[in-house]
């Protein structure tokens, strides 16, 4: 297969598994190895297309980014209330991903850790499901500071792949009482600093490893992505609106193994 087709495979692989709770930095790191696209070029790819992902957010998002500009709103997800909710979610990925990078990325990224991970990250869902406390939260504006920095705290367990950054996101916000949609909302809102920032970082260490030839996969596979991620945010949040998490974590579960035995 050429690299425009190895580009588009990662583009859907990416975004169809960014904002599910199902871990895409684990699905992608399977679907190089099956493909074997590896190397500081593919390493490279796999974090450029997360700017598709984020750009999806935005579009899809946009009336909420909007209201952050709006310096006048005081209450809300809006001005600058909004923008310190987000920074109070961010700022803990911030830190640990400063003092954790190199580390994580020298001995976490294996099929192996990305097994367990899916695999005590499906039983946790699960869990979180049967025991989680009631819904005292319907609407993103209805957020406070306790809930912003909890629902951080959590986003730092998806440093280790294979968790996935919206599963621990939506797990800390129904933990903190939010509504399932709102819980997946706000992992939306919040993956944008924390993304964009992590993405832009490695992409500042790792530009030099590319020629002119990456320029077309390069850009077929932040299209692709862009694509997948706006429609499967779409149909996650009408999904949540009718059913569970528990579809997701079963499925975890049952690749954990695969993942596992097949891949290494």
């Amino acid at each position: 297969m050429g690299l425009n087709g190895i580009a588009i495979l990662l583009g859907i692989v990416e975004d169809l598994t960014e904002f599910l709770p199902v871990s895409s930095t684990g699905h992608l790191i399977v679907a190089g190895r099956l493909l074997g696209f590896r190397g500081e070029t593919a390493g490279t790819f796999e974090i450029f297309i997360q700017l598709g992902a984020i750009l999806a957010v935005v579009v899809l998002e946009r009336r909420r980014f909007v209201n952050l500009l709006r310096l006048r709103a005081r209450t809300g997800f809006a001005g600058p209330r909004g923008c310190a909710l987000l920074l109070t979610t961010t700022a803990p990925a911030l830190v640990a991903g400063a003092l954790l990078h190199d580390w994580i990325k020298d001995n976490l990224f294996s099929p192996g850790t990305v097994a367990w991970a899916l695999l005590v990250g499906g039983v946790v869902i699960l869990a979180v499901e049967r025991f989680r406390p009631r819904t005292t939260l319907a609407n993103v504006d209805d957020l406070g500071f306790r809930q912003a920095l909890a629902i951080g705290l959590f986003q730092c367990l998806a440093m280790w792949p294979g968790v996935s950054r919206s599963g621990a996101t939506i797990v800390g916000g129904l933990l903190c009482g939010l509504e399932r949609r709102t819980a997946a909302t706000y992992s939306f809102l919040a993956a944008v600093p924390v993304m964009a920032a992590a993405t832009l970082y490695d992409l500042l260490k790792s530009w030099s490893h590319l020629g002119a030839h990456d320029i077309a996969p390069f850009a077929i596979g932040f299209a692709v992505a862009f694509v997948s991620a706006y429609f499967a945010m779409r149909t996650f949040v009408a999904f949540l609106g009718r059913s569970t998490l528990r579809p997701f974590a079963w499925y975890r579960i049952a690749i954990a193994p695969v993942v596992y035995f097949l891949v290494k």
